[in-house]
């Protein structure tokens, strides 16, 4: 009697390990679908794809590349509103910064394992290994997130499941358990000596994740905002446009969202409506958004900030024009604020 060929749900980052598990299973001719949980804090595909001081680096969703790679189909499941939950109240804690590394990846796996069980397959399995992340990858951890999540054992992990007890794909025969590996620690030199032999060229970088939560300046940029606004709350234009730009606050009640180059720019003026901001008139320069309650008596102030990273930022007078969300534009020929005057302290 033929047996009937296996479905297995791949988590894929986009990152080198996902890639190199998901085409561990995929020479064991079992049938393949991948999930990548869109939380609006990732880099790959949005803050990458914005600036243009990489040219040379292609703009592009990492998930989606690698699906292409592997030759298989990519769901994209969007996940903010119920990530929320996780980031804000987490019961395992933040990381070194605002990371809910733990909570994550048992959201992760819950949401991908209810996946499997509506779409009719057989297990699931990521790219993790033993001592590679410091709060959900240590090997006393991985056990929680296959507990927690409800996985249990339908979870495997091939680039390290041999430092665990076998899982039901590889008791059941599904899996050969020999052609999975023993990988640990943080070194890459295995994996990337793996992508070579599989010929896989232009990776995404397998270091540092694609998690902003795990940027220091970030979380910074967001823990501000929790404490400005008196709640920890967000939604998904707050986590974007911690993103992008420069964040001065030269007064408790606004800050300044200052575009760092063209792209940044263009991306921004998706926001003009949304916020009162300022434009540089007689040079080239940045847009700013106005973040708050900008009082009257602080907007040439606010433009003398904005002049300063201008084209015209040593000449006498620069013109900024001020745009609230409703009412009439006010021009200011200004003299920029000079450079020594730029306070440390308002950069978030």
């Amino acid at each position: 009697m033929t047996q009937p060929i296996r479905k297995a749900v791949s988590l894929l980052s986009g990152g080198l390990d996902s890639l190199l598990a998901t085409k561990l299973i995929l020479d064991q001719g079992i049938h393949v679908e991948a999930i990548n949980f869109y939380t609006g804090f990732c880099h790959s595909g949005h803050t990458s794809g914005i600036r243009n001081n990489k040219k040379s680096k292609p703009k592009r969703n990492d998930a989606l590349w690698s699906a292409e790679q592997l030759g298989i189909k990519l769901h994209i499941i969007d996940i903010v509103d119920d990530y929320k939950d996780i980031v804000i109240n987490p019961k395992y804690g933040y990381g070194q910064n605002i990371n809910p590394c733990l909570d994550c990846k048992i959201f992760m796996v819950k949401k991908a394992f209810e996946w499997m069980h509506e779409n009719d397959f057989d297990f699931i399995f990521t790219g993790e290994v033993v001592g590679q992340r410091p709060k959900s990858q240590r090997k006393e951890t991985m056990p929680i997130v296959s507990k927690r999540s409800g996985a249990e054992d339908r979870l495997l992990r091939p680039l390290c499941a041999k430092l665990f007890e076998p899982t039901l794909p590889e008791r059941e025969g599904w899996i050969d358990r020999d052609k999975l590996l023993n990988l640990s620690g943080r070194s890459r030199k295995p994996q990337i000596a793996m992508a070579k032999d599989y010929n896989f060229e232009d990776f995404a970088q397998p270091s540092g994740g694609c998690c902003v939560l795990t940027d220091p300046s970030y979380s910074i940029k967001l823990q501000d905002m929790w404490q400005t606004r008196g709640e920890k709350n967000y939604d998904l234009d707050d986590i974007i446009l911690l993103k992008v730009g420069r964040h001065l606050r030269p007064n408790p009640n606004y800050k300044l969202i200052i575009g760092r180059e063209e792209g940044e720019n263009n991306f921004m003026e998706g926001y003009r409506k949304q916020f009162p901001h300022m434009r540089i008139q007689s040079h080239v320069g940045p847009l700013s958004l106005i973040e708050g309650d900008i009082p009257d008596d602080d907007l040439e102030y606010a433009a003398s900030i904005c002049a300063r990273f201008s084209a015209g930022r040593n000449d006498p007078t620069v013109t900024v024009t001020y745009h609230p969300v409703d009412g009439y534009v006010q021009e200011f020929v200004i003299t920029p604020m000079p450079t020594d005057d730029i306070n440390q302290a308002w950069y978030i």
